[in-house]
């Protein structure tokens, strides 16, 4: 049998192969309306395992493990499409506090003149981001994340632009946490190009330099250039130009600062390098955050965290829920919960709107089906400024 008679019998096995799916499918579909109508759950794993094991002895030795990955790949679509069945009825709290969401950013947009806090001082890259976001901002420069949280928990501001992500550092744990602690949402993200410079004070040489002072993620955006410095000490400061800010008031001679080419025309500072930061493409994600949920009409990145059961299987059967609801996921990472035992939380971005019907399902089926779901919120993330 030569190659194309071999493709033109895999084609006709397809067929049929495709044409028994669709048709375990069907049965799905009163599977799940059974289930649905005796209230009972979706996942019964004795039931998974005993298909899984059954399937391996009849592809024998050779093809057994293989027949029980293909029918967990099965298992975990007809697992999908039971818990969209469950859901597109749902009328629960979560999904009612999600529409109220919808329903009161109708037809509004981020307003260009607002009240914003943001970590750091004048020249901050924080600035930047709020600058792209917002055409009249009144900026209000707070020392610390937290700060900024509190200034919009007690009304000091209507929002806060932090740092999420950095294409070479990662992201950025601290605002991550605070979302969760404050329960607070992103309404709207920016990236900005990261471009860091070494500023010195007037007339301080390369080799007169001890200790270099920024943000950790600044520190961590220019280790290879740090470490090309074996004798400097990098000290983390609360923000990049925080630490121009500080250089140029301090006494000492050998202190410099990783910051923008701005905090050296702002702080009266000399640039004894450009571009210091180890990938030349270098962005950092930024969030603007809200009290309340705003889903604007043109969202189109949706983020969450949630924890999953102690179950194997439990993360593939969530990628394949993101598949079977045709989603690019952007990003998906995982941090161990303090005090637990090698407990993880997940953080997950997927692009899609809630104001699309199937959409809001999937994220209200999430709720249901985990121990724990947080939404960060359905945003877009612009690149320059609005008009």
């Amino acid at each position: 049998m030569d190659l194309q008679q071999c493709r033109s019998r895999i084609d006709q096995i397809d067929e049929k192969l495709v044409s028994l799916f669709c048709e375990r499918m069907k049965v799905v579909e009163d599977v799940a309306a059974y289930k649905k109508e005796n209230h009972l759950p979706v996942l019964q794993s004795g039931r998974e395992t005993a298909v899984l094991e059954h399937v391996s002895q009849l592809a024998g030795p050779v093809y057994g493990e293989a027949a029980k990955a293909l029918f967990t790949a099965m298992m975990n679509i007809s697992k999908t499409q039971q818990i969209m069945r469950f859901q597109e009825e749902s009328a629960d709290s979560y999904r009612t506090f999600l529409m109220d969401a919808l329903e009161r950013s109708k037809g509004n947009r981020l307003p260009s003149a607002a009240k914003v806090a943001c970590q750091g001082v004048e020249g901050a890259y924080s600035q930047r981001a709020c600058l792209q976001l917002f055409s009249e901002p009144d900026i209000l420069f707070l020392k610390t994340f937290d700060d900024v949280f509190r200034a919009i928990e007690q009304g000091g501001a209507d929002f806060g632009v932090l740092p999420i992500e950095n294409s070479t550092a990662g992201s950025v744990t601290a605002v991550y946490d605070l979302m969760r602690k404050h329960h607070f949402y992103i309404c709207m993200g920016t990236r900005v190009k990261v471009d860091h410079s070494l500023l010195v004070k007037p007339g301080v040489k390369l080799e007169e330099i001890k200790k270099v002072y920024s943000h950790e993620q600044g520190l961590a955006q220019c280790t290879a250039y740090i470490g090309s410095h074996p004798s400097w000490e990098p000290v983390k400061y609360p923000n990049t130009a925080a630490a121009a800010k500080y250089v140029s008031e301090s006494l000492e001679r050998g202190t410099a600062a990783i910051a923008s080419d701005l905090c050296a025309q702002l702080y009266g500072l000399e640039i004894l390098e450009q571009g210091i930061q180890d990938a030349k493409s270098n962005y950092t994600r930024f969030i603007c955050i809200s009290k309340q949920p705003w889903i604007y009409p043109d969202a189109d990145k949706i983020s969450l965290a949630f924890t999953l059961p102690h179950r194997a299987g439990t993360l593939n059967q969530l990628i394949s829920q993101v598949a079977a609801n045709n989603l690019n996921l952007t990003k998906l990472e995982s941090r161990p919960i303090p005090n637990t035992d090698f407990e993880f939380m997940f953080y997950l971005d997927v692009e899609g709107s809630l104001h699309n019907q199937k959409i809001l399902n999937f994220v209200c089926g999430l709720h249901q089906s985990l121990n724990f779901l947080e939404f960060l919120g359905n945003y877009r993330e612009r690149t320059e400024r609005p008009n």
